[in-house]
């Protein structure tokens, strides 16, 4: 089920203005945080009758005397304070923050930080509006309002007025030059966001919009509606005022990302038709010519058109209004046409005659790369894969694609890899336009041949001979064993790229040929417990055994899954009348039954 989003900014051209105005206004410069200061806090203020903290025993005994009538407070100075102060003892007097103590609590100075000063200041400040503001553009030859802003529109404005007409009509109006080239530029950006944070296809879309096929990906974003309310989210926090519609269709979406009623609109499945029936003929997307015969003709509505025949309907609104209500409903097809993240490097040549020999195909892919070699070195790039396509006289398409194990620009290299695919390439009546590209490239620096200029022996590399081999049988048949942390033999190796390094082995004896899946062993002698077996039917043969040596016990990963708990294998080393060594293990350790069932196995041959 194909899924649609139609993003359209009503207001891009004006909200991107006042964008680039905001951010290019000076800020206002921080005022330094200013904390009170009492130069004479003055005697303690405290109430008399409690509160006091246990450690001020001078104040407690200081109370106590002011209660009997000892020493009157209000005769009492700050100099008679200080006085009995220093006839106290070192350990009896109080500290310095209880000379100044006041009952009023300050502010924590490292709580508050001089940034929010600034933002309470601007937060406390009346709001400022925003002028009315319009653009002008060249409309033929004339200057017309190509976009107005909604307080503008208020004032009368609107857009297709004459510029002059709206300079009388409204003489302080902000008027400025509309920049189609800006606006393009971020349409482009955003739909190149899109493809790398939403969705891997999405294209910029007709009248200040771009679409986004979330076909397969709603999941990821937590459903249709959670991904449109993101995403307005997200244009409101970029300044921009966001219209989202998801439809079966593109043009669906589109329409009712424009016409709808609703910022946001999510069509179910099979609800296209009900949901573009109220809108406007304009929804559709056609030429002024179109909409002027559409009102000559009374169609006001996508609904009036469904029932008129497709052939008056045509001779009357013309084909492509068809072929548009057609996308729109699902009955034509309409391929989002996706923007490219990352400019692939490609060269062409296009001849002036057919050509349909292979001599002559081999030389067009030694030219191609010659371009392209120059190409990938100015970027400093290697090509890890190319993908060289033909097209025909009769409009056919011929493509052939090769692999590299390390990027490479050595043009001998690459052309030897294209022309293992030449007899792939049908000519039919002729080729006459070829294109190579590189979609999978890799940085690629200088080698450094000091070592080799001395005379010293290096190790060849083994990465042109494997690029040979894979392209005459098949890039999944050449590979390389390498070890993994495991246990469980079937499990401690992977195969890996040929030109990797393999890494370290353990010190066990294995096997040459260790078989992926055990294959089970019939009518086998042995004695239990830790005794090899002493004769075992495999593949419909009997062997009888002549020498063993084992066992060695391994242990099921529990972490996998329960049945490894207590699972046990015990392996052995079993040579036959014959001289052939195998390996065979027995499930269970002979004793326990929860450890294995007790039967035997071969998992591997030795040489």
């Amino acid at each position: 089920m194909r899924r649609v989003v139609s993003l359209f900014l009503p207001f891009l051209a004006i909200e991107r203005l006042r964008r680039q105005d905001r951010f290019a206004a000076p800020r206002p410069e921080p005022r330094a945080l200013q904390l009170p200061v009492d130069d004479n806090p003055g005697a303690c203020s405290v109430p008399r009758g409690g509160g006091w903290r246990p450690g001020a025993r001078w104040a407690r005994e200081r109370q106590n005397a002011a209660g009997q009538g000892a020493v009157q407070g209000e005769d009492r100075t700050r100099l008679d304070v200080e006085r009995e102060i220093a006839a106290l003892p070192l350990h009896a007097r109080p500290p310095m923050r209880e000379l100044g103590r006041r009952s009023e609590t300050a502010e924590h100075p490292f709580r508050r930080t001089v940034s929010s000063v600034v933002a309470q200041e601007v937060c406390d400040a009346p709001p400022v509006m925003a002028a009315p503001l319009a653009l002008i553009g060249k409309v033929g030859r004339r200057d017309e309002i190509v976009s107005a802003c909604p307080a503008a529109r208020a004032l009368g404005i609107h857009v297709g007025m004459v510029a002059t007409h709206a300079r009388a009509l409204v003489s302080d109006l902000d008027f400025r030059a509309s920049e189609p080239e800006a606006d393009q530029a971020l349409l482009d950006r955003l739909a190149l966001f899109g493809i790398r944070r939403w969705s891997p296809i999405a294209a910029v879309s007709p009248s200040d919009g771009i679409w986004l096929d979330l076909t397969g990906a709603a999941h990821l974003h937590g459903g249709e509606e959670r991904f449109c309310q993101r995403l307005q989210a997200f244009c409101r926090r970029a300044g921009f005022t966001a219209r989202i519609a998801i439809a079966e269709t593109a043009g669906a979406a589109h329409a009712l990302a424009r016409y709808g009623r609703e910022d946001i609109a999510i069509i179910p499945q099979g609800g296209v038709l009900k949901a573009l029936s109220p809108l406007p003929v304009a929804a559709l997307r056609l030429e002024s010519g179109a909409l002027v015969a559409a009102r000559k003709f009374g169609f006001e509505t996508i609904a009036d058109l469904l029932p008129v025949a497709r052939g008056p309907l045509a001779r009357r609104l013309g084909l492509a209004a068809i072929d548009r209500l057609d996308q729109a409903l699902g009955g034509k097809a309409e391929p989002i046409t996706p923007r490219e993240d990352i400019v692939t490097p490609a060269v062409e040549r296009r001849l002036l005659e057919p050509i349909g020999t292979a001599e002559a195909i081999a030389q067009v892919m030694h030219d191609l790369l010659r371009d392209l070699a120059e190409v990938l070195q100015r970027k400093g790039l290697g090509a890890r894969s190319l993908r060289f396509c033909a097209l025909r006289i009769d409009g056919g398409e011929q493509v052939v694609t090769i692999g590299t194990s390390r990027p490479s620009r050595e043009v001998a290299h690459l052309l030897r890899l294209l022309k293992l695919r030449i007899e792939r390439i049908d000519p039919g009546m002729g080729l006459e336009q070829f294109r190579l590209l590189a979609p999978h490239t890799e940085p690629l620096d200088a080698e450094n041949l000091g070592a080799i200029l001395a005379g010293e022996s290096t190790l060849r590399d083994p990465a042109r001979l494997v690029d040979v081999v894979a392209g005459r049988i098949g890039p999944g048949a050449v590979f390389r064993i390498a070890p993994v942390e495991s246990h469980v033999p079937e499990r401690a190796v992977r195969p890996t790229s040929p030109i990797a390094t393999a890494g370290s082995w353990p010190a066990w004896q294995r096997p040459v040929r260790l078989f992926a899946r055990p294959e089970p062993l019939s009518r086998v002698i042995a004695l239990l417990p830790d005794q090899p077996p002493r004769r075992f039917e495999w593949r419909g043969r009997s062997y009888t055994v002549v020498a063993g040596d084992g066992p060695e016990r391994i242990h099921g990963e529990w972490w996998r899954r329960n049945g490894e708990v207590w699972a046990v294998r015990d392996y052995y080393r079993v040579e036959d009348e014959g001289g052939g060594r195998y390996w065979v293990f027995r499930r269970g350790d002979g004793v326990a039954g929860e450890t294995g069932d007790l039967s035997w196995w071969m998992h591997g041959v030795f040489a």
